[in-house]
């Protein structure tokens, strides 16, 4: 079974109170821009027709004065430099731009980073978690009263014995010097359940391709999704007498805004990103998107082949610094070792087109990038979540992600099979999707990080597997009960293509 598409599908939004759903429908994973005042423009040199780019030079010196006049002379202005990793990123409204620099000694590589001009004149998709009532709210303030040192909505959220978390905070709650990084769609640093956790240092506005520090400017607008917002408080929120509690409710969240006004998230913010998180000391990364404006990139295209290449070496390099990168598979119920798959949503800036690829060869970024934990979601009942991309060998851990109530009914108190999560404005609201279960395998981590705190990103990633509960294929899967076989799995228990290594455990997180 398929779900429908959209132009972001990391996470899907479902009203709280829904008992019974025959569909998902899709939250856009759009992002939020920073707040006016600290909002990222583009360069002085962009107009109405300019498009963004970046040409990729030998990593670890700045653009060879041959580079730098080349990009001049073919029209473009340089934004910023990532001479680290050899990332250049560039405005031209030189339609031509890319195909002349490439021919230029010492340029690798060189793509546009979309296919509409600055700004993206795409329109914002519709759509949001449904914000959890005074009424449930109370019920579910009564239902943890009765379980000491639980926080007042923690009876709702199936998802934390799910990966015997709860067990986990009798032991440990995390380290304060262990930071996870959520690049996502903004994170409002002021709510209650996430102010206590909340690393400033760590946090930026990437936008724009070079970082934003003003104050506040990580944060979402009232008009942007709440998406980054969710995912802090699911990896972070305080276990503090408030609302909810996090997986990992003693270590810090930091908040790395990559997702422009009209919800994309494109290569040169994802690589600005990455960069930030790797300079600032951060431990895990959680990435619940995929970077626009190609759900696949095919490395056979000259633009889409740098782009994997610019956010590789930015993804290796974080994970050099020292941090694990954790990704969401995505949404679609694909099976990423398919011999082919139709993707009917890229470019997702102009007009996207049907078009057959390869996933071997077209790569979901940062989704398949070597070295980044894929994560698979499931639901109340243990199973593969409806919508949850697939494959051996790609998937390689999974965590609950929630799925429709219908398919997968938690046990009482707890009403929905969705996730719950922090919301902008001191709120807490229900969402699901792999951008969900992303968060709970970034709490492990940073358990484990906690636990082992001079455990590289290698030696975290080992354990991560390790202490996985290994869970079987789903053998027939037939999730909607129709009759018919809605995936396939391939694979034995401790390694499959539905579930990986394994559940996640944040209990052999905090003793092993």
């Amino acid at each position: 079974m398929t779900a429908p598409l959209s132009r972001h599908r990391r996470a899907l939004a479902i009203p709280a109170g829904l008992a019974v759903a025959a569909s998902l429908a899709f939250l856009p994973g759009t992002p939020a821009a920073a707040t006016p005042a600290a909002e990222a423009a583009p360069s002085t040199a962009a107009d109405a027709t300019s498009l963004s780019y970046v040409v990729n030079v030998a990593s670890g010196q700045r653009p060879s004065a041959t580079v730098r006049r080349a990009i001049a002379k073919a029209g473009g202005t340089i934004v910023t430099s990532y001479d680290r990793i050899g990332v250049i990123v560039v405005h031209s409204a030189n339609p031509d731009f890319a195909k002349t620099v490439r021919k230029v000694r010492g340029v690798q590589s060189a793509g546009a980073t979309r296919t509409a001009p600055l700004p993206s004149a795409a329109t914002t998709d519709t759509g949001a978690p449904q914000v959890l009532g005074g009424e449930d709210l109370a019920a579910a303030k009564a239902a943890s009263a009765k379980a000491e040192g639980r926080d007042p909505l923690e009876s709702l959220q199936w998802d934390l014995p799910a990966i015997k978390a709860d067990k986990a905070h009798e032991k440990s709650l995390g380290s304060k010097k262990v930071t996870v990084a959520v690049i996502d769609t903004g994170v409002d640093d002021t709510h209650p359940d996430i102010a206590p956790n909340f690393d400033r240092q760590a946090s930026v506005n990437c936008v724009a391709g070079k970082p934003d520090t003003a104050d506040g400017a990580w944060r979402p607008s009232a008009a942007e999704s709440p998406h980054g917002t969710h995912v802090a408080g699911e990896i972070a929120a305080a276990k503090n007498g408030v609302g909810m509690t996090g997986v990992a409710p003693g270590v810090k969240v930091a908040g790395i805004k990559v997702s422009n006004p009209d919800g994309f998230f494109y290569t040169e913010a994802v690589v600005c990103g990455f960069m930030w998180a790797a300079e600032h000391g951060v431990d895990v990364t959680n990435n619940s998107y995929y970077t626009d404006p190609w759900y696949f990139n095919c490395k056979d295209d000259p633009d889409q082949k740098a782009l994997v290449e610019a956010v590789s070496r930015a993804s290796r390099y974080a994970e050099k610094k020292g941090a694990v990168n954790v990704a969401a598979a995505g949404n679609e119920n694909y099976d990423l070792t398919s011999d082919e798959i139709t993707d009917p949503s890229s470019p997702n800036d102009t007009t996207p087109g049907d078009r057959t690829v390869d996933p071997s060869k077209c790569l979901d970024i940062p989704t398949q990038l070597p070295g980044v934990v894929t994560v698979a979601a499931t639901g109340a009942k243990g199973l593969k979540s409806s919508f949850s991309n697939h494959g051996l060998g790609v998937i390689d851990i999974a965590a609950p992600g929630g799925d429709s109530t219908a398919y997968q009914t938690p046990e009482p108190p707890a009403t929905s099979g969705l996730i719950l999560g922090t919301l902008p404005g001191g709120k807490w609201g229900y969402m699901a999707g792999t951008s969900m279960a992303s968060p709970h395998v970034a709490g492990v981590a940073a358990l484990i990080k906690s636990t082992h705190p001079h455990a590289s990103p290698a030696m975290v990633k080992a354990l991560l597997y390790a202490e996985a509960d290994a869970t079987a294929c789903t053998k027939p899967y037939d999730i909607d009960g129709d009759g018919k076989v809605d995936a396939v799995c391939e694979g034995p228990k401790n390694r499959n293509g539905f579930y990986g290594w394994g559940m996640a455990d944040a209990l052999d997180a905090v003793t092993w």
